[in-house]
């Protein structure tokens, strides 16, 4: 029966959206972390009767015809990039972007990685650094003898030296925007990675068309709702739910042909 089978993808489905929901939830206190939904598409159908098809003479016929389903399968996971709220820290390398855009990160092995989560650090070098110690691009290296960090709306970093009235700037952060942020391939650690589906990074500094600005002592939240994740979780605990009723269902209809005699 085509029912059993059918029934398992519905599970399969919803274990997959249950997986995503706990994820969202599980990351709600996530800096800068983005949402995540799963969609969901119809499998191949079986052509028992084409529209179309004669099903007497040369004039008639089948107006709609008959096609039964086999299920369902997921479509894709999708990232929901809506901005976050800014969280006041007061720390002075946290950056917060308020807009599009992604800090560039340079990773060990000299490839690029990309986030949102500005909560910066100094090293033992005065550079300035990931929470993992990854430099931040382009290169900021924060004097020692600096009592004060400035960082503008436009990502001119600049420092206050004892003895000396004028700030000094010591560079610029820039931006990274993509043409499909939803094609970035996620890595763990609030990094993201290009792919050939996010398109080369568009690079410029924050305030140009189209790139966010930055806010320093902010940190931007995650943009999950809990109260619509625990709905989207009872949702899918329920449609899990009739799925497997309906496996239960055709459990009995086969143990009823089996009495017959």
């Amino acid at each position: 029966m085509r029912s059993l089978s059918i029934a398992g993808t519905g599970m399969l489905a919803q274990q997959t959206n249950v997986d995503v929901i706990s994820n969202n939830i599980a990351n709600m206190n996530t800096t800068a972390y983005k949402r995540q939904r799963a969609e969901f598409q119809d499998l191949l159908y079986q052509q028992v009767t084409r529209a179309g098809a004669q099903t007497g003479g040369p004039e008639a016929t089948a107006p709609s015809g008959i096609q039964i389903g086999a299920g369902v399968r997921t479509g894709g996971v999708y990232r929901i990039g809506t901005q976050g709220a800014l969280t006041q820290t007061d720390n002075r390398y946290d950056v917060a972007i308020e807009g599009q855009g992604y800090f560039q990160i340079t990773m060990p092995n000299g490839e690029t990685a990309y986030t949102r989560a500005g909560s910066f650090q100094v090293s033992d070098q005065g550079e300035l650094v990931t929470a993992d110690g990854y430099p931040v691009q382009p290169g900021i290296a924060i004097p020692q003898e600096a009592t004060d960090v400035v960082i503008a709306r436009n990502g001119t970093v600049q420092v206050k030296v004892a003895g000396d009235a004028a700030l000094q700037d010591v560079g610029q952060l820039q931006l990274a925007t993509f043409m499909n942020e939803a094609g970035l391939e996620a890595m763990g650690g609030n990094l993201f990675m290009q792919t050939p589906a996010s398109g080369e990074p568009n690079v410029a500094a924050p305030g140009e068309p189209g790139f966010g600005s930055l806010r320093q002592g902010f940190l931007e939240a995650s943009n999950v709702n809990p109260v619509a994740e625990i709905t989207a979780l009872i949702t899918a605990q329920r449609a899990y739910e009739m799925n497997s009723r309906v496996v239960k269902t055709v459990d009995e209809m086969l143990g009823t042909t089996s009495q017959l005699r």
